[in-house]
């Protein structure tokens, strides 16, 4: 764009796009990025930058938590990246959103029920049009992996003849080798006979534009709380807590921490920590395996006497 006409937050925000900062995200996080920035864009893209003060942009981050205090947080975090880019190409001199108190995400602990995950599968493979949404769900379940690096998985992930995923993932960078189930197997055959011309397993059709992308964000939420409605499940739930169910799942199961973060990608325990849940399964497995019996004389003193 012409860089002396760089007045609006827009400008700013179209300037990023065009930066190699932009350019090297991976192709998930450029899809997010604009999906936030897009509400950036609505909410302040019209306004100079120059006279978007701090407290401006504490009003804005207000509004947006009206949204999800996630959501809220999210959107901040790719504005500051956007005038951070802006100081350092030296259009702006100082960052409205660094000054902003960011709210506490309250972290969730809500898990699927099995039969919950079998419905919303029921209704989005029973349409074409659904069905790549439901082949990401349960990747995202069987694996406990992120609903972004399935979205964005590709063939290349995919050995049918060792039966393995092999996923380097795009948050931590960690790499993992899961076995592919049975079932799942027979899913990713038969979806490969319909997509495998293309190089990403379960794509956004777009048949009117002729290409096949990655499902955005968005668009990919929108689209799975409407199979949830359809499958009529619960409001509580979230797509995102697929993959802390699936953790839940496997410390109910007494699997190893160490065990478990070969699985998730996590670097240590601590890390593990936040997804895990206290379950009367898992305590009930914890108490039995400890196997200690406490009876004092006196209960031994009574029960004769009776």
């Amino acid at each position: 764009m012409n860089v002396s006409r760089v007045v609006s937050v827009n400008d700013l925000i179209e300037l990023y796009y065009e930066s190699n900062d932009f350019d090297m995200l991976r192709d998930t996080t450029k899809s997010d990025y604009k999906y936030f920035l897009s509400v950036v864009c609505n909410s302040i893209g019209q306004q100079k930058y120059h006279g978007f003060t701090s407290k401006k942009a504490k009003w804005v981050y207000e509004d947006w938590v009206k949204r999800g205090v996630s959501f809220a947080n999210h959107v901040a975090t790719c504005a500051s990246r956007v005038f951070n880019y802006a100081i350092e190409m030296e259009y702006a001199v100082q960052n409205p959103f660094t000054s902003i108190k960011r709210k506490a995400e309250i972290k969730r602990k809500v898990v699927w029920k099995h039969g919950d995950v079998i419905k919303f599968l029921d209704v989005a493979y029973s349409d074409f049009s659904t069905r790549n949404i439901g082949l990401i769900i349960q990747m995202t379940y069987e694996w406990c992996q992120r609903i972004g690096d399935m979205r964005t998985l590709r063939w290349s992930n995919i050995d049918f003849d060792t039966k393995m995923l092999t996923l380097e993932q795009s948050k931590r960078r960690a790499e993992v080798f899961l076995p592919i189930s049975f079932d799942l197997m027979i899913m990713l055959q038969s979806q490969h006979q319909d997509f495998g011309f293309q190089e990403y397993v379960a794509p956004h059709v777009m048949p009117t534009r002729g290409v096949f992308y990655p499902y955005a964000m968005q668009r990919f939420s929108k689209n799975g709380r409407a199979v949830m409605r359809k499958a009529g499940l619960s409001e509580k739930l979230r797509l995102m807590d697929l993959r802390r169910t699936g953790v839940v799942q496997m410390v109910d199961k007494g699997v190893p921490l160490t065990n478990i973060m070969a699985v998730t990608g996590h670097a240590n325990v601590a890390s593990v920590k936040p997804y895990l849940k206290n379950t009367y399964t898992a305590a009930n497995n914890a108490l039995t395996q400890r196997n200690v019996s406490v009876q004092s004389n006196t209960v031994s003193n009574i029960e004769s006497d009776t």
